[in-house]
């Protein structure tokens, strides 16, 4: 979800919340995937058949791919949502996380927000 939908739709700190917990989803699946590799790694046996074997080779690359994916999505969407959330305290009054989107919200340098309290405008960089 874009961040001035997700804004839009859900305020700022549901939006946050929901990054991080899709980012925290993922770190889970990069865990079942180490246990998936380590598991996989254990049943490749030089004395199973061919097919047993690469059927474990296959399973290897899958959880390795997978994993890989994961770490990177994770890393992607947590820093994604700690850059916005730095960026989400109003310099006028200190104010963190209530604010709403400005008209003509979206431009080149990010995304233009107004505070709740003091109605302060300034750019949040995307």
């Amino acid at each position: 979800m874009q961040l001035a939908d997700g804004i839009r739709k859900h305020g700022f700190r549901k939006w946050y919340e929901r990054e991080l917990m899709q980012s925290h989803a993922h770190l889970l699946l990069l865990f079942l995937c180490s246990i998936g590799l380590m598991t996989a790694f254990a049943a490749y046996g030089g004395e199973a058949a061919l097919s047993q074997r690469l059927t474990d080779v296959a399973s290897i690359a899958l959880m390795a791919a997978v994993g890989l994916w994961s770490l990177r999505r994770y890393l992607f969407l947590l820093m994604h949502a700690e850059q916005v959330a730095s960026q989400a305290v109003c310099m006028a009054c200190q104010t963190y996380g209530r604010f709403r989107l400005a008209d003509g919200a979206k431009n080149d340098q990010g995304l233009r927000v107004r505070c709740r309290k003091c109605e302060h405008e300034w750019t949040i960089a995307d």
